[in-house]
């Protein structure tokens, strides 16, 4: 399975961050492009510590099923997934580019992670491995919303 921490796959995702651009549309889902960049540095920096939320009710009792579930196997996330009320962003427009150049700079971030004790708002507590393989899914999916 795919993890953001083997660099390949990190050039692989940065390539595809770097085709979109302001005109770019989503193929399913609500968010327009400047939302989901925002969405995705909002995750990123969870991911990487720099932020925290509290694990929600049902995160407590579906969230390690829920896990379980999404890194069974290589099966890219389904669309219109849900998310917490934390990741859904209201602007409806903003840096489009500046956005994305902050994606990239996070994405770099992973060649030095360091956060051992992450905890996810919905899956709880991730292991190393568990948190590579799901920022990959998560990032891939949102590229492939916006043809990418």
């Amino acid at each position: 399975m795919k993890s953001i921490f083997d660099k390949t796959t990190r050039d692989e995702l940065i390539n595809r961050i770097n085709l979109l651009n302001e005109s770019s549309s989503a193929q399913w889902g609500k968010m327009n492009i400047y939302q989901m960049l925002k969405h995705c540095t909002l995750c990123e920096e969870m991911y990487l510590g720099k932020k925290k939320y509290k694990r929600t009710f049902l995160g407590y009792m579906f969230g390690r099923l829920g896990l379980k579930n999404l890194l069974k196997d290589e099966k890219p996330i389904q669309r219109n997934a849900p998310t917490s009320p934390a990741f859904k962003i209201i602007e409806v427009s903003g840096d489009v580019l500046a956005e994305k150049m902050k994606w990239i700079s996070l994405m770099n971030e992973y060649e030095q992670f360091s956060n051992n004790n992450f905890e996810h708002w919905f899956f709880g507590k991730m292991t190393k491995e568990q948190v590579g393989y799901f920022v990959y899914k998560h990032t891939d999916h949102h590229l492939r919303q916006f043809n990418c």
